[in-house]
């Protein structure tokens, strides 16, 4: 422990001399906080919807004023025919468009279902499936209205749905903890593979061949400050999640300061191997950035579920730690369950082949 401690000690002096890696460290994480939480929001907000309305009755306006009263959908535009709806698409003037027929009223009047034609722009195939279900939930809405002020246009049953866990469907509530396992793991794998390969080019690991000090030691010595950052930088992190997104926390803090603590482990491991493998620093922070921030933003579930990928992706998506530590923390966080013995059980197993794959490269490096 000795050993152990001096190169620790070593380390944590290169850290604090070294304004860069600190600002790495520290500053970086935060601002991908602020800015990914700021940014990646998957609510809809102000849709561009033009009207045709060929009707010009109380009803059809009543319709036209309830699709704007809830704040998600913008009249930009009223047409005139069917004509100007294309050139409005092709223009990006509107995303969509609600058509409104002649003789809506008196068929509204007359207790049978009258039809309202929604377009939408399906160039963006996620905006028009949002805009879709947003304008279909506007003119449902107004049918119970209408069913509710004439019995003879009653409804056969509606529908009430209630949302657990996330009921307001912020999509803070969803991003922030996917932010928790990028960052840790683009953070700690540079970090750590900077760690090594800079006294590669520097010279000073020549020095550590000539002292009594076993492969092992070496690598302990050098994750040991680099565990500590990295608690800090999860600390900031769900701490600016917390006030500042105001993303919940139903479970224990305690659960998931251990599953962090894990996941820190394994980042650690992967950059460990890339600084075994790489002669620069300079490859080593591209292969940090390639093999952490793509898999673990594209193929973890951070913005698209595994569920919807090709059977053979969601074999590779498996095999990502940060899938399993995405389960985790959006269940401690959200849904309140704290243990989940499968994942703790894959996470594990990863740790333990990851750290026993750096250090037998290390000694090979060594030899």
């Amino acid at each position: 422990m000795r050993r152990v401690r001096a190169i620790a000690a070593k380390e944590l002096l290169h850290i604090l001399r070294d304004p860069r890696s600190l600002a790495v460290a520290v500053l970086m994480p935060v601002i991908m906080v602020l800015l990914y939480g700021a940014v990646i929001d998957m609510e809809m907000h102000d849709l561009p919807v033009a009207v045709l309305d060929q009707d010009h009755s109380d009803h059809s306006r009543e319709l036209v004023r309830a699709m704007g009263s809830g704040g998600f959908i913008v009249e930009t535009a009223r047409l005139e025919n069917a004509a100007q709806v294309e050139p409005g698409f092709r223009r990006g003037l509107f995303l969509a468009a609600l058509v409104i027929p002649r003789g809506f009223a008196a068929t509204v009047a007359g207790g049978e279902p009258a039809t309202v034609q929604v377009l939408v722009d399906g160039s963006d195939a996620a905006t028009a499936a949002l805009a879709a279900n947003y304008l279909q939930a506007v003119v449902q809405r107004q049918a119970r209205a209408l069913a509710a002020a004439a019995p003879a246009a009653t409804l056969p049953f509606t529908v009430r749905p209630r949302v657990w866990f996330n009921p307001e469907l912020r999509s803070a509530h969803f991003v922030v903890p996917g932010l928790v396992a990028l960052v840790l793991m683009m953070i700690c794998a540079i970090l750590t593979s900077i760690a090594i390969t800079r006294e590669k080019e520097t010279g000073t690991l020549e020095q550590i061949l000539t002292t009594p000090i076993r492969p092992a030691q070496v690598i302990v010595g050098k994750v040991l400050p680099y565990i500590g950052l990295a608690a800090v930088d999860a600390a900031m992190i769900l701490g600016i999640g917390r006030f500042a997104f105001r993303v919940p926390m139903n479970g224990s803090w305690f659960a998931l300061a251990g599953y962090c603590l894990l996941f820190i482990v394994i980042a650690l491991g992967v950059g460990l191997l890339i600084s075994a493998k790489a002669r620069s620093l300079r490859v080593a922070m591209m292969a940090a950035v390639t093999a952490t921030m793509l898999p673990t933003m594209m193929l973890s579930g951070f913005m698209f579920p595994v569920a919807s990928m090709p059977a053979p992706l969601q074999v590779l998506c498996r095999l990502l730690p940060a899938t399993h530590f995405l389960v985790v923390l959006r269940g401690i966080m959200l849904r309140g369950v704290n243990w989940y013995p499968l994942e703790t059980a894959i996470l594990v197993t990863q740790a333990v082949v990851l750290l026993g794959l750096a250090i037998r490269s290390f000694r090979l490096r060594l030899e």
